[in-house]
């Protein structure tokens, strides 16, 4: 195989995950589910779902904390999600499959 081969299927596993990621959705729930968000696989945050239960006007640190903890747990699933997927391209480059 020749370099001019390489880039150009290189380029196009590129183009195919960009695509992938950009139509995935990640989902995490904590606190038992009362806060919800979606994410896709550009880590850009899709929807946001609260319990009425969280919003306590007397401690809004809780909701605060839950929420940061939500986003993080999505932004970790979509690294998963890329290690994943760019663990199954790898066999199909010559030199690290």
């Amino acid at each position: 195989m020749n370099i001019q081969q390489l880039m150009k299927q290189a380029q196009q596993m590129q183009e195919k995950l960009q695509r992938e990621l950009a139509e995935a959705v990640v989902e995490a729930k904590v606190g038992g589910g009362v806060v919800e968000v979606k994410m896709n696989g550009q880590k850009q945050l899709l929807s946001v779902k609260l319990d009425p239960e969280v919003l306590d006007p007397e401690d809004p640190e809780i909701l605060q904390d839950l929420l940061i903890a939500a986003v993080n747990e999505a932004g970790r699933k979509v690294d998963e999600y890329m290690s994943a997927k760019l663990g199954g391209m790898a066999p199909g480059i010559p030199g690290l499959g």
